[in-house]
Parts: structure tokens; sequence; C-alpha cells
């Protein structure tokens, strides 16, 4: 149905240029210290997992004994541990390894997600009705419990911690890309292929999927930070990768037995942990608004 829109009232107030302006417009401009903030703590981390000695050139496992629960100083800016070992190094270096698993789980996650939700968008009602009950069962279950469960059954270690960690957090990645399926299915731009004999895989291929994948590179980021908060929590209790790795998790839990006399063991990896996923929600919310914005 056509719309049309007459004249505007005489009595209407005038509308200047700023009312015109959109809101998210003037919501948004000028500089913004917390996005900026995160975005530098974020670089700064790629290049501690990156290339950890530019940072930190010691070894995280070299054990010092004459310097046992020293705290922090201008000689080890972290202190050090219940063995001697400098903290900053080894928060460091950590970040190679909690990054790893984070992007390994998340990688699991949102690959499988967006192939399970393509599925359940394209096929008959029946296997979509089963994969969207099958979601729904798993999400029903917290992530942490999930996992510990996989764990429980495969055995401890990095490699199981990063499987159980992707196929906990697919089925959100999986409903999102589903929803998009079936909007993007029923759009003249898609029923006009199928009506020019376009095979199904080109179809799913040329125009279904990069018109479904939009938010998923959005969902991803947010989902880091949760992956590396459940790893993290997986590592403290002796799920993930075994002492002396220095993750941060695991160093959370070596240092919990000297939070009375050394809070810095434990204190500051869970600041790195902290800080990683704030930083990452930061971004992924501001990437999520400019993606909702584009498509108002």
């Amino acid at each position: 149905m056509t719309v049309i829109l007459g004249p505007a009232p005489t009595d209407a107030p005038a509308r200047t240029l700023a009312d015109e302006s959109p809101p998210a417009v003037r919501r948004h401009s000028g500089p913004r210290p917390g996005l900026l903030a995160a975005g530098a703590y974020l670089i700064l981390l790629a290049v501690a997992a990156a290339w950890p000695a530019a940072l930190a050139p010691g070894d995280p496992l070299a054990a010092e004994p004459l310097t046992v629960l020293s705290p922090p100083s201008g000689a080890h800016w972290f202190g050090t541990d219940h063995l001697g070992r400098d903290v900053w190094t080894r928060v460091v270096h950590g970040a190679g390894h909690s990054l790893t698993i984070g992007v390994a789980a998340t990688a699991i996650a949102v690959t499988a997600g967006v192939l399970l939700g393509l599925l359940a968008g394209l096929t008959h009602r029946f296997a979509d009705e089963a994969l969207s009950r099958t979601f729904d069962a798993v999400s029903a279950f917290p992530i942490l419990l999930l996992a510990l469960l996989f764990i429980a059954v495969a055995g401890p270690g990095s490699t199981s911690l990063i499987i159980a960690i992707g196929i906990a957090t697919l089925p959100h990645h999986a409903r999102v890309v589903r929803g998009q399926t079936l909007l993007v299915r029923r759009a003249n731009y898609v029923e006009q292929a199928v009506t020019f004999g376009l095979s199904r895989p080109r179809l799913v291929l040329r125009h279904v999927l990069p018109n479904v994948v939009g938010p998923v590179p959005v969902l991803a980021v947010i989902g880091l930070g949760e992956a590396i908060m459940v790893a993290a929590g997986l590592s403290f209790l002796g799920m993930g990768p075994q002492p002396p790795s220095p993750e941060w998790g695991a160093m959370l839990s070596e240092g919990r037995n000297y939070l009375q006399v050394a809070w810095w063991i434990s204190i500051l990896p869970g600041v790195a942990v902290t800080a990683t996923v704030v930083a990452l929600t930061v971004v992924g919310r501001h990437w999520q608004a400019h993606f909702d914005g584009r498509r108002r």
C-alpha cells in the first residue's frame, strides 16, 4: 500500500536541522574514552599474546627462592609468587594461553553455529523443529556446567577445554543465524533467484550466507570475552592447562592459598581476566550499536 504524505499542519512547530539529525549521531558524537581505553588495552593484549618477550623478557617458569612472595616493587611490578616466579612475566605470557583457548573455542562455536543455523533455517519444518529444540535444550544448561560435563567425560586439558566451551556456546550463534536465515529465504531476491533456476548450493553461497552472517562477528567478539572467562573458571577448577603453565585461571588457583599474605598472586591475574572481558564487551557492544544503526 502506498502512503501519501501530505503537507504538515500550519500550526506545527518549525524543525531545525539539528532536530532532523539522527539521534544516534548526536548521541555518539565526540570522543569516547571508554571505547578508546578498551581498544588500547586490546592492542596491548594482542602484543602480549603475539610477542610476550617485548613486554616481559623473562622466563615465566624461572623460580627464584630468594624472592619468594615479594610484594609489587620496581624489580617485580606484580610481585612474585610462592616459588619466586615473577607474576608480571607470568601474566604477560599467560595472555597467549588464555587468548588461544578463547579464540579457538569461539571459532568452533561460530563455525558450527553458522552451519547448524543455516541447516535449521533451510530444511523442512521437522528438521528445523528438531534442531531448534536441541538448541533450546543445550541453552538451558549454564555454559560452565555444560563444559564441566564434557570435560568430565573427555578428561582435562587444553583441547578438551576448547571443545567443551565451543560446544557450550554454539547454540546462541546457531539460533541467531537460523532467525536471519528464515527472514532471508523469504526475500524477493531469493525467490527471484529460485525462479531463474539457480542451484541450491549457489543460492546459499551467493545470496543467503552473505546476508545472514552480518551479526556473527559482533556476537563472536562478545562471545570471545565469555569464552575467556569460562576458560579461566575451568582452569581454576583444574580442568584446563595444568601447572606450571602460566594460564590466568591456573594462576588464580595457585594463589588462592596465599591471599592473606600475598594477594597479588591471584588478584592481578584476576584483574587481567576482568579487564579483557570488559574491553571485549565494550568493543562488541559499540560494534553492535553501529551495526544496528546501519541496518535501520
